[in-house]
């Protein structure tokens, strides 16, 4: 938690009891279903929290935006942004259904009521959304064809509608049919060796109704 507050200083208490019961949660539901591994629920603050709300020092989410995390796995980055961002809209998608199911009942721990959990295939979700975050679940060109056609055609951000992509390593082949990509390596925002390989990728997407 210290770590989280050095980079996030302006928490409410209410933020922080959830940041705070976030471990003690995983930790507890890691036991029964494995979502994840035993070196990383040690460090959960460094490798999955903080890393999750990197996408938070690219783009702040405004209050009734919507956003959907795809293969959200144990719940990152969304139950993360979602307790940072409480007035912005969450949907955590997974075709997994025991990595849901510890989605649900850490939501329902810390009374997250901005959270929609989805046991799905993205292909099969039929809503639209400001932005679509995920950490490196696939290469960017099979990530761009699941969320085809998902994204809100007006943007009231300071980014463009579209991807907000958690990736790590060299990403220049990958993004090489995506002149519109930003990327914004998180060394920029926090100084642990961890993130010196880390990414967010930004990809505006174009509006196909």
């Amino acid at each position: 938690m210290e770590l989280l507050q050095s980079y996030f200083t302006d928490l409410s208490e209410t933020q922080i009891e959830q940041f705070t019961a976030l471990e003690s949660l995983y930790k507890d539901w890691n036991l029964k279903i494995n979502v994840v591994s035993r070196k990383d629920i040690d460090e959960l603050y460094l490798r999955h929290v903080l890393h999750s709300l990197g996408i938070a020092k690219v783009q702040l989410f405004l209050p009734g935006s919507k956003v959907l995390d795809v293969g959200t796995g144990g719940g990152f980055p969304g139950i993360p942004l979602a307790i940072l961002f409480p007035e912005t809209q969450f949907h955590l998608v997974d075709s997994i259904g025991k990595k849901i199911k510890v989605v649900e009942e850490v939501r329902d721990g810390l009374g997250l009521e901005n959270v929609k959990v989805t046991n799905a295939r993205v292909e099969t979700i039929d809503d639209h959304y400001d932005f679509i975050v995920s950490r490196a679940v696939a290469q960017m060109e099979t990530f761009v064809r699941w969320v085809k056609g998902k994204i809100l055609k007006d943007s009231r951000h300071e980014l463009r509608n579209g991807i907000l992509y958690l990736k790590g390593g060299d990403l220049t082949e990958e993004l090489a049919n995506y002149r519109t990509a930003k990327v914004y390596p998180l060394s920029n925002y926090f100084k642990e060796e961890f993130f010196d390989t880390k990414s967010v990728v930004h990809l505006p997407m174009k509006y196909k109704g």
